[in-house]
């Protein structure tokens, strides 16, 4: 759903410009809240510390599975958007920017959602399926019964609503500022149908992804802290909950499951991105078939060495796409470590300041 340069006019571009700067400051305060854990309880405090290193890898982990195009209809492909997968895996705040690293360095290297467009692709991919999701998600599990499954279940609806909400975010931006005279009506019946579709392949990679880190490691998942089910005594005939228990220790450091997943991403990308469906995703098909891609502008990294997700001058194409991929994951990886290493230091720096 990367909205190219053109598809949207100057003002409306430049007021989600606004809007996603905006947000991106209220995530980056948020996000040190989140990787540094509250206050009022040691142990998630200590869960924080120990999710903080894998918020660079959420960011590449979401750069490698986008390139997996998975057909959903006739001459249509999706991708993963992210954002619910972020928000529940490291927080919604952290998950903002996670998502939103990813959107640069598809813009700025691979030539992939415009740069004048980036405010509504953090808009809309990055700052509504993380708000969506995060929301959906933490309403059920308030009335869900408390386990692993009710998280994974949680999380599969979660994503299953973001996709199309995000598309409902679009038509109303094409709405305000579309730069055709394509029929809203039209628009919004077939970005918000095949996004439906979309949506149940979202979900499932989110479900999948965020039962597998439950499985191995509970006390990295954001969205599984506080949702222990207590054990319950009889006293005097009655059912009572016990008192908190101490969280049994993990076993196993965080850095296994950093270089499993950065493998894991390094082989989608590298290897398994090939074998991706080619057809064009939703928003390319919708804009195709009614109009919209009229005005199109070329993107100003139309010339980048990496641009359309392969290596300038070789000529093979697995091992061109191959090597892009492998590229992204690696720039993803470091951008966003960098950028979450800066939050946790400037956490740091203002309690000691504090203190």
């Amino acid at each position: 759903m990367h909205v190219p340069d053109g598809f949207i006019d100057a003002p409306v571009s430049a007021a989600t410009g606004v809007v996603a700067a905006a947000a991106l400051a209220v995530s980056l305060r948020g996000a040190r809240r989140e990787q540094g854990g509250t206050s009022r309880a040691s142990e998630v405090e200590r869960g924080g510390e120990r999710t903080a290193p894998l918020a660079g890898l959420v960011a590449a982990f979401i750069f490698a599975v986008q390139m997996l195009n998975f057909p959903v209809a006739a001459g249509t492909s999706g991708h993963l958007l992210g954002g619910a997968l972020a928000a529940i895996l490291v927080g919604p705040y952290t998950g903002v920017l996670c998502v939103s690293v990813v959107l640069l360095m598809q813009g700025v290297l691979f030539a992939d959602g415009g740069l004048t467009a980036l405010g509504v692709n953090i808009t809309d991919m990055a700052i509504t399926t993380t708000v969506v999701a995060y929301a959906v998600f933490r309403g059920l599990v308030k009335i869900l019964p408390r386990g692993r499954r009710s998280i994974t279940a949680a999380s599969f609806t979660a994503a299953l609503l973001s996709v199309p909400a995000a598309a409902l975010v679009f038509t109303l931006l094409y709405a305000l500022g579309g730069t055709t005279d394509v029929s809203l009506g039209k628009v919004a019946g077939a970005m918000i149908g095949v996004h439906v579709l979309i949506g149940v392949g979202e979900a499932a990679i989110t479900a999948l992804t965020v039962g597998a880190v439950i499985a191995v490691r509970p006390d990295l998942v954001h969205g599984a802290r506080g949702l222990e089910q207590r054990l319950k005594l009889r006293v005097n005939g009655e059912l009572v909950d016990s008192a908190p228990q101490r969280p049994a220790p993990v076993r196993g450091s965080h850095r296994k499951v950093w270089l499993t997943g950065l493998a894991a991403s390094l082989l989608l990308a590298g290897f398994v991105s090939f074998y991706a469906s080619s057809n064009p995703d939703g928003l390319e098909k919708v804009a195709a078939d009614h109009g919209i891609d009229r005005t199109t502008e070329e993107h100003a990294s139309a010339d980048s060495p990496l641009a359309d997700y392969g290596v300038r001058d070789v000529e093979d194409a697995r091992l061109s796409g191959g090597l892009a991929g492998v590229i992204g994951v690696g720039v993803t990886v470091v951008a966003g470590t960098g950028v979450f290493w800066a939050v946790r230091r400037r956490r740091d720096t203002s309690k000691t300041q504090a203190a």
